[in-house]
């Protein structure tokens, strides 16, 4: 029976899906962040954004994208992490959320990690304002620890407010 379970696991290493996966390595305050690289469309340099009147605090604004009204959301507003600056190092990372187009302000972007399914542990269960259904865990390379976050269930949850949740 372990001979039919490693095989299993060998084949869907080879089909791709489970062999390796891409994150998106950013930081937020202090910490860094990865999300699944086949979700980013572009990363942009921080802009001025378009205000919505009665807007959750979090999302900062629109901006017009080549004809697309994108919402942006700070990030370091929406998981509580103190007071956002905006530098020459803050950027936006644009998303494909199903059929939506999103912005997220991060501090920065440093690099795109490759994590082996090993490399990625389950997040410790913590009391935080962080709500840990949007974790996949942790991603760890060498000295790196990456706080894996699943940014289409967090960007489509009904807090963001962000995508109709009638499809």
């Amino acid at each position: 029976m372990q001979n039919t379970d490693n095989l299993s696991k060998k084949t869907q290493a080879e089909g791709g899906e489970i062999a390796t996966n891409e994150f998106l390595a950013f930081t937020l305050g202090n910490e860094e962040y990865g999300i699944d690289i086949l979700k980013v469309q572009e990363i942009r340099g921080y802009e001025a954004v378009t205000r919505i009147a009665n807007a959750p605090e979090f999302l900062k604004g629109v901006i017009n994208l080549r004809g697309i009204i994108v919402p942006i959301v700070d990030m370091r507003i929406k998981f509580n992490l103190g007071t956002p600056t905006y530098d020459q190092l803050t950027v936006v990372i644009i998303l494909n959320i199903g059929a939506r187009v999103v912005g997220m302000v991060v501090d920065s972007v440093s690099d795109v990690m490759t994590l082996l399914p090993e490399q990625v542990r389950p997040a410790p269960e913590m009391n935080t304002t962080f709500n840990d259904d949007f974790l996949i865990g942790l991603g760890t390379l060498e000295e790196r620890m990456l706080i894996l976050v699943d940014i289409e269930k967090l960007m489509s949850s009904p807090e963001m407010g962000l995508t109709d949740h009638a499809e």
